[in-house]
C-alpha cells in the first residue's frame, strides 16, 4: 500500500493523459493531421472549473458539460479543416490551441485570466480516472473493430479509393473530430476535478507535444500503441529523474530517434515483425 500511495500521483497523470493520447489517436487514425487535442483539453477543463467554482454544478454535470462542449468544438473546427489537408492541417490545429489559450487568459472575470482559476473542489480520485480511462479504451478497442474503424483505415490510406467504396470523407472525419473533442473535453475536466487548480498554459504547447509523442512512440495502428506510449513517456523521468526538467528536450530527442528508427512506433513495428516472422515460419513448414 505504501509503494501504491508513493506512485499514486504517476498513476493518476497516466491515466488522464491516456483519455488525452486517445483523442488525439483517433483524429490520426481517421487521416487527419489535427493537434487540436491540447485546446479541447483546455476548453474542456476550464467549462467543468468554471461550472464548479462559479455556479456550484454537480461534478458528474460539469463532466457532462466538459464532454460535450469539447466535442462541439471539434465539429466547429472540423468544417474549415475539411477543406485542408496534411501540415495545413497541423499549422490551423496549433493556431487553434493559442487562440484557446489567449482566450483563457485574457477572459480574467470568467477564467482567472493568468493567474489561472483556483480552488476548484477536488472530487475525482484514481478509481474515477481508472474507470473512465478503461471505459475509453473500451470505446477506441469497439470502433476499431466496428465499420466506421474500417471505414477510417480506408480513409487514413487513400482518401480516392475510399471515396470510390462509397465511404463520406467528410461526414467520417467530422465523426472522429467529435469522438476525439469528446475525449479529450471529459479528461480535461478530470483534470480539472482532480488538480484543484487550472492554469491556462498547461493546454499550450507543451501538452501538445506530449500528447503527440504519446501515439508516435507507442505506434499509430493499434490501441495498445497510446497505452504503451504513454505509460513509457510517463514513467520514464521517473525513472531518469536527473532528466526530469529537461523532459522536452527528452521528448523530442526520443521522437527523432522513432521517427527515424521506428517511424510506426513501438508496438506496431514490434507486431510487423512477429507477423514477417510468424509468415516465414510458415513458408519453411510449407516448403518441407
Amino acid at each position: 500500500m505504501q509503494l501504491f500511495f508513493a506512485y499514486q500521483p504517476m498513476l493518476d497523470l497516466f491515466l488522464i493523459h491516456l483519455g488525452l493520447a486517445f483523442s488525439q489517436y483517433i483524429v490520426l487514425r481517421a487521416g487527419v493531421f489535427s493537434l487540436a487535442t491540447a485546446a479541447f483539453a483546455g476548453i474542456g477543463a476550464y467549462t467543468a472549473g468554471v461550472l464548479a467554482t462559479k455556479f456550484g454544478v454537480h461534478p458528474a454535470l460539469g463532466l457532462f458539460f466538459a464532454l460535450l462542449v469539447g466535442m462541439f468544438a471539434a465539429l466547429f473546427l472540423s468544417v474549415p479543416l475539411a477543406r485542408l489537408r496534411g501540415v495545413y492541417q497541423a499549422i490551423a490545429t496549433v493556431a487553434f490551441i493559442q487562440i484557446v489559450v489567449s482566450l483563457n487568459i485574457y477572459a480574467e472575470p470568467i477564467t482567472g485570466g493568468a493567474m489561472g482559476l483556483n480552488r476548484i473542489p477536488k472530487t475525482v480520485g484514481t478509481w474515477t480516472l481508472l474507470i473512465f480511462a478503461v471505459l475509453v479504451v473500451y470505446l477506441i478497442f469497439s470502433i476499431e473493430r466496428s465499420r466506421i474503424g474500417r471505414a477510417f483505415n480506408a480513409i487514413r490510406q487513400d482518401e480516392a479509393v475510399a471515396s470510390s467504396l462509397g465511404i463520406s470523407i467528410s461526414s467520417h472525419q467530422a465523426l472522429a473530430f467529435a469522438i476525439s473533442g469528446a475525449l479529450a473535453g471529459l479528461f480535461g475536466g478530470l483534470e480539472a476535478y482532480h488538480s484543484y487548480a487550472l492554469d491556462p498554459n498547461q493546454f499550450g504547447f507543451h501538452l501538445l507535444i506530449t500528447v503527440l509523442s504519446y501515439v508516435i512512440l507507442g505506434g499509430r495502428n493499434s490501441v495498445l500503441g497510446p497505452i504503451i506510449g504513454t505509460a513509457i513517456l510517463i514513467i520514464l523521468p521517473e525513472i531518469a529523474r536527473p532528466l526530469a526538467e529537461n523532459r522536452m528536450i527528452m521528448y523530442g530527442v526520443m521522437l527523432i530517434v522513432v521517427i527515424n528508427y521506428l517511424p510506426k512506433g513501438i508496438v506496431d513495428t514490434v507486431t510487423d515483425s512477429f507477423r514477417t516472422l510468424n509468415k516465414r515460419r510458415v513458408g519453411e513448414n510449407g516448403k518441407s
